[in-house]
């Protein structure tokens, strides 16, 4: 893999390590391409019976890249929206993995970071873990993450975490259903190996039926989701380059706040 994804096989688990730990593990297109690739090669390879997720140091994932940022602020719609539809195929990847899918939520998750939390079927996270939907803070939306999120905690969470940006700890994490369980981050590896023994007691033909029973008893299906990606992949690239997300972009890139504060 490249620099960006550590890729180690431990029996019939894959582990995928977001290794970008000097800026907290956070997404460029390299990083999204590199990830998507490894899921997809994981679902597709007979050998493999799980898939555990986490970040290399002490994030999970910061969400996107402030110099990956930078350059979609230049960006036009076009470049935009290509570039979202990038992360919603990655999202969606990882969503309908064909093998049981562990996030091991080692730190602090913003945006996308959350995104992919949502999408793991198993999502075990340290009481120290923070978590964030921030993206009206920049007069944009959690577009592309938006079915899974919403999928995982609810249409009521969202609405509220969606609207105000808050910042939100591991037991409300746990509370609204981002998190399946949150540990101490001494017993975090104890927890995911204690999931990856239950998982290799079932049967995997059953494994990948029942995860593709329970998404279609939701209603959710892949042909129904790559269309929903690619509608949220145009609203947010609009309001990327529109007058806000322009001005929201950046305050934040220029650390400082926007105009509609205060």
């Amino acid at each position: 893999m490249t620099d960006s994804i550590q890729c180690e096989h431990r029996g019939g688990t894959v582990w995928l390590t977001l290794n970008r730990p000097q800026i907290h593990n956070a997404f460029d297109d390299g990083l999204i391409a590199a990830l998507t690739e490894a899921v997809n090669a994981a679902g597709s390879d007979p050998t493999v019976r799980a898939l555990v997720l986490t970040g290399a140091g002490t994030s999970f994932s910061a969400g996107a890249d402030l110099n990956w940022m930078r350059g979609m602020a230049g960006a036009s719609e076009a470049e935009n929206r290509t570039d979202s539809l990038a992360l919603a195929s990655l999202m969606r990847s990882l969503q309908f993995c064909p093998k049981p899918t562990i996030a091991r939520v080692n730190g602090a998750a913003y945006g996308g970071g959350v995104g992919l939390i949502a999408c793991c079927d198993v999502a075990i996270g340290t009481e120290q873990a923070k978590f964030g939907l921030t993206e009206v803070k920049l007069g944009l939306v959690p577009a592309v993450i938006s079915p899974y999120v919403i999928a995982a905690i609810g249409l009521r969470h969202a609405r509220r975490l969606f609207l105000t940006g808050e910042i939100f700890d591991a037991a409300a994490a746990l509370r609204i259903g981002l998190l399946h369980q949150v540990v101490a981050t001494d017993a975090l590896d104890e927890s995911v190996q204690h999931t990856l023994k239950l998982l290799a007691k079932a049967g995997p033909i059953a494994q990948t039926e029942a995860k593709r029973l329970a998404l279609g008893m939701a209603g959710i299906d892949e042909a129904q989701a790559e269309r929903l990606d690619r509608d949220n992949a145009a609203l947010i690239a609009r309001l990327r380059v529109s007058p806000e997300g322009q001005a929201g972009l950046g305050a934040f890139l220029d650390k400082r706040l926007p105009g509609w504060v205060g």
